[in-house]
């Protein structure tokens, strides 16, 4: 056991000298596809709604809202653990902090398992939520803040690296999900808490993968550059990563310690842009199974054009398969037109879909439904890889992770703003002014549309930090 503590100490996982550094975004890449697999979790939506009915709600089973807060709990604790963790995870590298998030993470399924079985929520709450989320902010900034400071030269495609993984987490998880619930699928059985047991052991094999094979680079790789790039790390030409400039004076160019880049107004205007960016989208993908199934049924369209639960996942899949190509494609861009233009796209573009969404119901055309929200969820996914860049061309590398996940507070806030505007919105609409379920969703459109209208504004008004915040070496 010492042995196994001391393997995951920082000084083992430093890199020797001529690493190469493409081996490192696979470590990263094993996390992110697993934790990813939170995206997926509406397939569950269904089933956890009918595990004393089996097939059709009965009474004492939850109800749609008690299981959506799990997806919500879950993702607030990403965000928070994330940011009560960052300075921790600097301190005691990668490995340690990957391979926690994997006990915690699998430990997660092997607690809501045990709800499920007992028919106990708050098992759930508690696993999935709790437990799964801290599994889930650990294990998401852990390989970024690796990726990024092994990337200098270019951030936006190191971070697109890893988070793209957990975007197409959710185009494993949910067929692989769906098959296994059909195995265990019992006339007693609706397969949920067997199904939950299987994905533990797999999802804690591979994420230990990472844990074993992730290296970091010199201690100062990410704060003294390598030789061929300007001092705000602008690429000049293909840098030898072995290769460092020491900077003149004991400034460092753009480095500021998480501490004081909280008290910068630039961290405030970067928290709003992620929280609004990510509260226009996730509400909807929390939902997203349930949602094409309902202003795409049989009453709306016919049963010849319905959208079926199977094909419902499948959406959920190809939603998973943009939010992950979006992070890598938008991020990338990002490198080429700035961060501040990509954000501008993702706001401008995104509140124009989400206004036509409503309008793709009431004509009853199921592709251009799909079409606008596999945009809209690329977006999504582009805005979470983009944002570590972003934050690193404010504040340098010197603590990137421990601001990323500070800021990653924003998506815990969204975590809960978003569905409860998808949510509650939706039963209020339906009981009380008596809507039919495919329309219950086009004022919560409109509201999303006037939400990146805002983040569009803040992300306009964000400009270079002070240099009066840029951290300062002692001098001897």
């Amino acid at each position: 056991m010492s042995t196994l503590f001391a393997f995951l100490d920082k000084s083992h996982s430093l890199a020797p000298p001529g690493y190469n550094r493409w081996l490192v975004p696979p470590a990263a890449l094993s996390i992110h596809l697993c934790i990813g697999q939170i995206y997926a979790y509406s397939v569950f939506n269904q089933p956890l709604t009918q595990l004393i009915g089996i097939r059709e709600p009965a009474e004492g089973d939850w109800t749609l809202v008690q299981v959506g807060f799990i997806f919500s709990i879950a993702l607030f604790c990403l965000g928070a653990s994330a940011a009560v963790f960052g300075k921790w995870l600097e301190r005691v590298g990668p490995r340690r902090a990957m391979f926690t998030s994997a006990l915690c993470f699998s430990g997660g399924f092997v607690l809501s398992a045990m709800g499920v079985k007992f028919h106990q929520i708050w098992l759930l709450y508690l696993g999935h939520g709790v437990l799964g989320g801290i599994g889930l902010g650990l294990g998401y900034i852990s390989p970024v803040s690796t990726l990024i400071k092994w990337f200098p030269d270019r951030p936006g495609m190191a971070t697109g690296m890893a988070i793209m993984g957990f975007g197409g987490g959710a185009m494993v998880a949910s067929p692989l999900s769906i098959w296994l619930m059909e195995q265990f699928k019992s006339p007693l059985d609706i397969g949920v808490w067997q199904t939950f047991l299987v994905m533990g052991g797999l999802y804690l094999c591979f994420m230990l993968f990472g844990v074993f094979t992730v290296k970091i680079p010199p201690s100062d790789y990410g704060i003294r550059f390598p030789s061929g790039m300007t001092k705000d790390y602008g690429l000049r030409s293909s840098p030898n990563p072995q290769s460092f400039v020491i900077p003149e004076g004991n400034l460092i160019p753009k480095s500021i310690d998480a501490n004081t880049a909280i008290r910068t107004p630039q961290f405030y205007l970067l928290f709003c842009v992620l929280m609004l960016n990510v509260t226009a989208g996730i509400g909807v993908l929390g939902q997203a199974s349930v949602m094409i199934q309902e202003m795409f049924s049989e009453k709306v369209v016919g049963a010849s054009r319905a959208v079926s639960a199977a094909a419902a996942g499948g959406f959920v899949g190809l939603l998973s398969l943009f939010n992950m190509g979006g992070r890598f494609f938008w991020s990338s861009l990002s490198d080429r037109i700035g961060r501040k233009a990509t954000y501008a796209i993702f706001f401008l573009l995104g509140a124009a879909l989400y206004f036509l969404v409503p309008l793709t119901g009431q004509m009853g055309s199921v592709v251009s439904f799909v079409v606008a929200f596999c945009v809209i969820m690329s977006m999504y996914g582009g805005g979470f890889a983009t944002i570590p860049a972003y934050l690193r061309d404010k504040f340098g590398v010197m603590e990137v992770g421990a601001i990323h996940g500070r800021l990653l507070l924003a998506w815990s806030a969204a975590a809960l703003l978003g569905p409860i505007l998808v949510n509650y919105l939706r039963e209020w609409q339906i009981e009380e002014l008596q809507l039919p379920a495919a329309q219950a969703y086009s004022v919560t459109m409109y509201i999303m549309a006037g939400l990146l209208v805002v983040g569009f504004v803040c992300n306009m008004l964000i400009r270079p930090v002070d240099p009066k915040y840029y951290y300062k070496q002692a001098t001897p």
